[in-house]
């Protein structure tokens, strides 16, 4: 009889949350899973990821069995050590938008967007890392004179795991390192530099591993480099050169797979790296399946009753907008502006209206983020639609429509977490490639464009402003 294939571990450390997945390392079939909430806020005491992750691991029956462990997280929160590795402040997270004017400070220091962008292939805005340091050095300067090391919250995880011996143990993969203002995804190097222009001095930062490299061990099970949640999520779901993947999470990502750094010196399309060796052009933005909460909470209903009323409206709802600048927003850069509805009329003031005017509000700016990845060089053959508002029956059939192309919808899994996974596999085997395990069954959804949505949709986005 042949032994049976080792088992591996994927972790996913999210904004809301963290999973763990233990799967087969020959097949992906899941094994077990467990998952612990994460405290809500922009600034968490990174204390609160390790107790999560170890509520997690227990609840998914324990890594004793485990051959090897990666972990997928949150990209861009600064975690700050000392020089005895202990947490100078509370991780600010990506969605901390404090450091918005530092991050313009940056960019004009720079000459503009495009010295960043030719740089390190990203423009710093208020999520990215860089901008973080700016603002700690500005405001907190005595906590920040204490800071000797800076890593994102899957390197502290995974140095955690590792047993914490000491800053140089430190390290991280490309997909994260990329996101942070000072490293480039195309040179494949850290631009000290800019760290420096950033904090006003240097600090120590990760070891940037190969996508498949071990980062040390974790008890009996090897430790793979980790990625970013982007990276790793489009590793779990399989994508390939065309595909483009659009995640609907708390924050909304459209992304694609492809075999060039991108340089976009406006800033909307982020040079990222994926977790395989290649690239992860990517747009975020800060509005996504809050979006949907919040309209189902102010309709009275939850999200089945939101997705029935908004397909029970007419396509473009009569001519009501909704821009969902519902937390400020990332892409376009206008922190500090609001949502707004647009187009309001006897006609279009009714709940299966506004319905219909969230979803395609929330799908139109993800069109938009779409068309600056075309503009950027990818090229979309499909669209892979995943998170939590992808389980949104309106979403799933109107995304088609508002983003002009066929979109496939895997089952519902956790997708960071499985491609955390994935990454371990292949850091087990030491072959040059992940493994092929099979991805999940797909819905496909197709219909015809709706330029006009679009269009209005542009009308109103551009008369949205920042708070004076």
């Amino acid at each position: 009889m042949a032994a049976a294939a080792p088992l591996v571990a994927g972790v996913d450390s999210s904004t809301q949350a963290c999973k763990v997945v233990v799967r087969d390392a020959a097949t992906g079939a899941l094994v077990r899973e467990g998952r612990a909430p994460h405290p809500d806020g922009t600034e968490v005491d990174p204390a609160a990821w390790w107790s999560a992750l170890q509520e997690a691991v227990r609840a998914a029956g324990g890594l004793d069995d485990v051959a090897a462990v990666s972990v997928g997280g949150q990209q861009h929160g600064m975690v700050c050590l000392d020089d005895a590795g202990q947490v100078v402040r509370p991780a600010l997270l990506w969605n901390d938008t404090r450091s918005a004017a530092a991050a313009h400070d940056l960019v004009a220091e720079l000459g503009g967007g495009a010295g960043w962008a030719e740089a390190v292939g990203v423009v710093p805005v208020a999520s990215i890392t860089v901008a973080k340091l700016r603002w700690f050095a500005e405001h907190e300067p005595d906590l920040a004179a204490r800071a000797a090391a800076v890593c994102l919250p899957h390197d502290w995880l995974t140095w955690r795991l590792g047993g914490a011996a000491g800053l140089t143990a430190l390290c991280t993969d490309r997909s994260d390192a990329s996101g942070t203002g000072y490293w480039s995804a195309a040179a494949g190097a850290y631009r000290q530099d800019l760290l420096e222009r950033g904090f006003g001095r240097a600090l120590q930062v990760p070891e940037v591993l190969g996508p498949h490299d071990a980062a040390g061990w974790h008890g009996r099970a090897m430790l793979g480099p980790g990625a970013g949640d982007n990276a790793a999520a489009a590793l779990g779901v399989g994508a390939c050169l065309g595909d483009v993947v659009v995640s609907i999470g708390t924050s909304g990502v459209v992304s694609a797979v492809a075999d060039v750094p991108a340089r976009d010196p406006s800033g909307i399309v982020a040079g990222f790296a994926d977790a395989a060796g290649g690239h992860l052009p990517l747009v975020c933005t800060l509005n996504a399946s809050r979006v949907l909460d919040a309209t189902a909470r102010l309709l009275g209903t939850d999200h089945d009753g939101l997705s029935r009323l908004a397909l029970s409206a007419p396509a473009g709802a009569d001519g009501l907008v909704l821009v969902p600048y519902l937390e400020g927003e990332r892409t376009p850069d206008r922190p500090d502006a609001t949502g707004a509805l647009h187009g309001l009329t006897l006609t279009s003031t009714t709940p299966a209206h506004l319905a219909r005017a969230a979803v395609e509000g929330l799908l139109c700016g993800l069109a938009d983020g779409l068309d600056a990845l075309v503009e950027q060089g990818a090229v979309v053959r499909r669209v892979l639609l995943v998170g939590g508002g992808a389980r949104s029956e309106a979403v799933r059939r109107l995304a088609p429509a508002v983003l002009g192309c066929p979109v496939l919808v895997p089952a519902p899994g956790e997708y960071v977490a499985d491609g955390a996974a994935r990454q371990a596999a292949w850091v087990l085997s030491g072959a040059d490639r992940p493994p092929d395990w099979a991805t999940a069954t797909t819905e496909r959804y197709e219909a015809d464009p709706l330029p006009g949505v679009r269009s209005r949709y542009a009308e109103a986005r551009d008369l949205t402003v920042n708070r004076v």
